[in-house]
């Protein structure tokens, strides 16, 4: 019996499921007190570092390790969780007019597959823009103060800030200094608003629990579809959401591939664009990846939010090695 487990958290598990599972597949551990070193959150997925029986008592230790992080960063929107599991408001589009150097590709340094219906910037001979996009954002290497999210479950008064953000409670405002040890752009791409909306149903569908999903995903709809009337269903089966949304074809995963062309819409108008950063973040523990992605958002003038987020390491405990249930 292993006292440290390297377990790989789905997206829309929470850690107390993710270990539940794991007990019911291994039942030796079913009577043993097991604890994590390091939350994540419900739309994030990656290593998750599980202490069994005395190890318990080492926890500070092994939540003071370092983690690395594999995120994607959408331009054009902030939310008030600072990401897509939140109700977002729009901020700018991209048109075929920025990112004219965009070419079509099937995959990118960073070994994921493309979303269908994206395109993939050449970010070594890329336009003005995208430069400015990688010096932004590798600007974050060093000592960092961060703003806290206030749908996070970092704790104020012996709550935590979730409590009182879904109560409509203000609060006083807490940063916390961390440390980004690099960041490294793997890819610039971009999505359009329908295929963006199909990935964030499909997300958002895979999560159990009250995140306010029904008002996330209308208002989503709202954003991304404008007065097109559709029905969404939870993909999953033990509870089911009714909202304006339904995807048209089974869910997408991000790393998905297709040679879906974009099109112009039926009145004439043009398909919105929307930049995604994919980006490797090595940093210091307590680091919301969240907060980097609202902060870049900021300082591009445009909004940002958290897409997707994979922990790939914690410590010496790589994402090669997780166990996945």
């Amino acid at each position: 019996m292993r006292n440290v487990l390297n377990l790989y958290k789905k997206v829309g598990w929470t850690p107390l499921e993710t270990i539940e599972k794991f007990k019911s597949r291994n039942p030796k551990y079913g009577g043993k007190r097991m604890g994590y070193a390091g939350r994540l959150d419900p739309m994030a997925e990656g290593v998750l570092l599980v202490l069994v029986g005395e190890e318990n008592k080492k926890i500070a230790q092994y939540m003071g390790f370092d983690k690395e992080y594999v995120a994607e960063i959408l331009l054009g929107f902030s939310s008030d969780s600072n990401d897509v599991l939140g109700v977002a408001e729009r901020g700018v589009g991209m048109n075929e007019n920025i990112g004219s150097s965009a070419k079509e590709t099937r995959g990118n340094s960073a070994g994921r597959e493309i979303e269908s219906g994206a395109r993939t910037l050449d970010i070594k001979n890329g336009g003005e823009f995208e430069k400015e996009l990688k010096k932004k954002i590798k600007g974050f290497v060093g000592k960092y103060e961060q703003k806290i999210p206030k749908y996070s479950s970092y704790r104020v008064k012996g709550k935590p800030m979730f409590h009182y953000a879904r109560k409509g409670v203000e609060v006083e405002e807490v940063k916390k200094n961390v440390l980004i040890k690099k960041v490294k752009v793997n890819s610039i791409y971009q999505i359009t608003s329908s295929r963006l909306l199909k990935y964030i149903v499909d997300k958002v569908g895979k999560v159990n629990g009250d995140f306010r999903q029904l008002e996330v995903l209308e208002n989503w709809g709202r954003l991304l579809k404008g007065d097109q009337s559709l029905t969404y269903k939870s993909s999953n089966p033990t509870r089911q959401i009714h909202s304006d949304i339904q995807p048209s074809h089974p869910p997408l995963d991000v790393q998905s591939e297709s040679n879906s062309p974009t099109l112009p819409l039926k009145d004439g108008s043009k398909i919105d664009k929307y930049y995604v950063l994919n980006v490797t973040i090595g940093c210091s523990s307590g680091t919301y990846i969240r907060a980097i992605a609202d902060d870049f958002g900021r300082q591009m003038e445009m909004g940002g939010l958290l897409l997707s987020l994979k922990r790939v390491r914690v410590g010496k405990f790589g994402v090669g090695g997780s166990l996945r249930l």
